[in-house]
């Protein structure tokens, strides 16, 4: 009597369903890390079915999840088997004290509006009291002027002074004197971050990482830079000290090329 291998002991690991789905895509690791934000070196980890890099149980499934539907899997086997893999899916946690919490906090304390009008009826009947007073010391004031000499007209005229000059507007972009020997590039992420990826004219890689939302970083070549955005939508892009236009839907992958003189995207 022979014994074969079961079905389950013939399925992929995690790690390899996931980079196995990946190849048959055609997918690179910096695209699917790209297209979910999921940074290089767990999907890396991942493939190699290491989850430690996760920062626990619930980033683990929540990676399985994301990188799953990146490249065409089904997720929920997959976070199954990570479940009985790793001591099961926990228990929800009750939700009855934070709903007694709720339950017994005090409501605010209400304006007193009675204090307020009283403060201001107060204020009112002050103001006009001192504008009566001081306004019994007027015809005083006004017979010592009519006694006294005439006023010089050249002296009660107003200064005029001419107005500053408008201050000039600074330009949009940092890099407006731009040299033209060099192509220069700026990225600015203002609306969100994006993974970005430069390059010089000989592949020599400039930056690859994460723009933060409010960051901006520029780069210099003397032939031609090379740029992937991953998340084009978020980047204002300055090509030889001109804004370029083109406006990149959220999420969107971009890859462009620019060299020097007015920026034209390859």
């Amino acid at each position: 009597m022979s014994i074969g291998n079961s079905p389950e002991d013939d399925r992929p690991s995690i790690g390899r369903a996931l980079q196995q789905a990946r190849i048959a895509a055609g997918l690179t690791v910096e695209e699917v890390s790209s297209s979910t934000r999921v940074r290089i070196p767990i999907v890396h980890a991942i493939e190699q079915d290491d989850f430690s890099r996760c920062g626990g149980d619930v980033y683990a499934r929540g990676h399985i999840r994301t990188l799953a539907r990146a490249v065409g899997l089904d997720p929920e086997p997959l976070v199954e088997e990570y479940d009985a893999d790793h001591g099961g899916r926990p228990a929800p946690t009750p939700a009855a004290p934070l709903f007694e919490a709720e339950r017994i906090r005090s409501e605010p304390r209400r304006p007193n509006w009675t204090a307020a009008m009283v403060a201001a009826i107060v204020a009112v009947v002050g103001f006009v009291g001192f504008t009566l007073f001081s306004g019994e010391d007027e015809p005083t004031n006004t017979a010592q002027v009519a006694e006294g000499s005439k006023p010089d007209k050249t002296a009660a005229k107003p200064a005029t002074t001419k107005p500053a000059d408008p201050k000039p507007v600074p330009s949009e972009s940092a890099i407006a004197a731009a040299p033209r020997d060099k192509v220069t590039v700026k990225l600015s992420a203002d609306r969100d971050k994006s993974w970005v990826s430069v390059k010089d004219h000989n592949g020599r890689r400039l930056f690859d990482g994460l723009l933060l939302q409010g960051e901006s970083k520029t780069f210099q070549d003397k032939e031609r830079i090379d740029l992937v955005l991953g998340n084009a939508g978020a980047i204002d892009l300055f090509v030889n000290g001109k804004l370029v236009e083109d406006r990149f839907g959220p999420g969107q992958v971009e890859r462009l090329s620019y060299t020097k003189g007015d920026p034209e995207a390859g």
